[in-house]
């Protein structure tokens, strides 16, 4: 399962050590308690929108900014989550294709035309 506390707070903490700051002075910036902020980094608390707020201010980071590097890491980790459920399941054998060629349609003379179907899709009556 994927936890959004724990994407939203490992994108913050991205974002603190690419600034070289540390805990204590973003906790200060933002008047946070630093174990909370800790916790906040680590996915083990959900911040509210008012905390999201002052931690951004804090990084210098638009809060719009900081949603968008989560709502990507939130889609590679959909991405990834489905890929590892389809691994489990087995592959249903693709179909044979069969060739069709059609040169007129209903009397109207046409480009040729191949049409590709799974052979038991299609049914060809000639005319």
């Amino acid at each position: 399962m994927i936890l959004l506390r724990r994407l939203l707070g490992d994108v913050l903490r991205r974002q603190r050590q690419r600034q070289g700051r540390t805990l204590r002075e973003v906790s200060s910036s933002a008047r946070v308690s630093l174990g909370y902020l800790s916790e906040v980094e680590r996915g083990q608390k959900e911040a509210s929108s008012e905390l999201l707020s002052a931690i951004c201010d804090a990084l210098d980071v638009r809060m719009s900014e900081l949603m968008r590097e989560v709502s990507d890491e939130l889609s590679l980790a959909e991405l990834a989550e489905s890929a590892a459920a389809s691994e489990q399941v087995p592959t249903p054998v693709r179909p044979m294709l069969n060739s069709v060629s059609v040169t007129s349609v209903a009397g109207v003379s046409t480009e040729r035309v191949t049409i590709k179907a799974p052979a038991e899709a299609v049914d060809v009556v000639a005319a």
